[in-house]
């Protein structure tokens, strides 16, 4: 996905990157002519990692700053589809419910796709018409707003949306003025204004504004809490929602939504950071009745990858912090696990393909079958791809290519680590 921080510096020549010296001859001298490129020309004083490790014989094929730790940005967004993988069942968790007399009694999962704009998922509200009392439970999370290390400047951004318990249209206002004013959720077209302010919101207030000259369709994040949810389900069920402090009874039911995949495979896709942070706190539901990223996390350090060769320091779901740090060889053994517990085929439905553009969503070459499916991570100076090569002879590669500190393009990078990929294809 986009963010603000990339550079675009107009022009820096091609640095011949890595590649050839553990393809072609003698590996020690090329070794050295290698680090030597990287600490001069274009890249010098940044700072990269490279593994790559063969997927079937887990025998690594390359390895340096492998054991360093690097700010992943949303290569983050891996660990959060492995800890899906492992909490999470075919169908997502979208919200937990007790029947009592006429009354419905629920609490939200943290299910993100509740009226999304792309999922438009209404499960659970087809369960809320069905009764005329309900009582809502909210306040079974003390997760803050935003996660440890965010850029709170960002609030009117689409890429960072606030967390809850029980998410609606995104958290998000969907804002347009092609010819008429248009406003979704539909109550808060009162609260949009045409002018031409710095802010796309109010810090601290739903007041929104939209320039006059604005074509494009914005997605701002509004500001949650539980009387603005209550009113936001008062809206669309037609009738009266009550607030609790806590839930009646132990005895919960469990209803499920749409297909968890499809949840994984627009986050990688898009690299959705309030999918990724909610999906964290979806698996935390699953574990405990308080709702909590903490939770997962450290379930997931203390259980699925104890065997780490290096802990990371891991702070959220979509890496939107640089508290974030993780090493090249980890991420190896995450997507290693990944790929030994999915069938190949759905593996390569969720992961995006990629080329030096970016995240694709058509291959370019009609004439080459897709073989490069990653995660790519940007922050400012910061550029990171992770994820599964297919080489020509058929074998698939699992690679972390982790870039951070670099003062040349983002571009650039992103070229330099196509070349190596392509490389690899042909010679391995």
């Amino acid at each position: 996905m986009y963010n603000p921080y990339n550079q675009r510096i107009k022009y820096f020549p091609i640095v011949v990157f890595i590649g050839f010296f553990f393809l072609f001859g003698c590996a020690s001298s090329h070794l050295s002519k290698f680090d030597s490129r990287l600490n001069n020309g274009d890249l010098k004083n940044s700072f990269h990692g490279l593994v790559v490790v063969d997927s079937k014989t887990t025998e690594t094929i390359y390895n340096t700053n492998g054991d360093r730790y690097f700010t992943p940005a949303s290569n983050v967004k891996v660990v959060t589809l492995y800890t899906g993988l492992k909490l999470l069942p075919k169908k997502i968790p979208t919200l937990k419910y007790s029947i009592q007399n006429d009354t419905l009694y629920a609490e939200g999962t943290g299910d993100p796709a509740w009226l999304h704009p792309y999922f438009m998922d209404s499960t659970g509200i087809t369960l809320l018409k069905k009764y005329d009392h309900l009582a809502l439970h909210l306040n079974n999370s003390e997760e803050n707003r935003f996660g440890p290390g965010w850029a709170w400047e960002d609030y009117d951004t689409y890429f960072s949306p606030q967390k809850n318990t029980l998410p609606l249209y995104g958290n998000v206002a969907t804002i347009s003025n092609n010819g008429e004013l248009k406003a979704s959720p539909h109550f808060l077209l009162d609260k949009v204004s045409i002018q031409d302010k710095p802010k796309q919101r109010e810090e601290f207030t739903n007041q929104f504004y939209i320039k006059p000259n604005n074509q494009d369709t914005l997605q701002v994040p509004f500001i949650t809490s539980n009387a603005f949810t209550k009113k936001l389900l008062e809206q669309v069920l037609k009738k009266n929602v009550m607030l609790l402090d806590s839930f009646p009874t132990e005895e919960k039911k469990v209803l499920y939504g749409i297909a968890s995949d499809s949840i994984y495979k627009q986050m990688l896709y898009e690299s959705d950071n309030f999918l990724a942070e909610q999906l964290l706190m979806v698996g935390s539901s699953t574990l405990s009745d308080t709702l909590s990223t903490q939770t997962s996390i450290t379930y997931m350090l203390e259980n699925e990858l104890t065997d780490l060769e290096h802990k990371p320091r891991w702070v959220d779901g979509s890496g939107l912090s640089r508290y974030n740090l993780f090493t090249p060889r980890s991420m190896t053994q995450i997507l290693q696990k990944i790929y030994e517990e999915i069938p190949e085929e759905r593996l390569f439905r969720i992961f995006p393909m990629w080329d030096s553009s970016g995240t694709i969503a058509t291959w370019k070459n009609s004439n080459i079958a897709p073989y490069i499916f990653a995660k790519s991570g940007s922050l400012g100076n910061n550029y990171n791809l992770s994820g599964y090569l297919k080489t020509k002879s058929g074998k698939i590669l699992i690679f972390s290519f982790m870039n951070n500190h670099f003062t040349v393009s983002t571009s650039q990078i992103r070229l330099e680590i196509e070349s190596v990929l392509n490389l690899l294809r042909e010679k391995y």
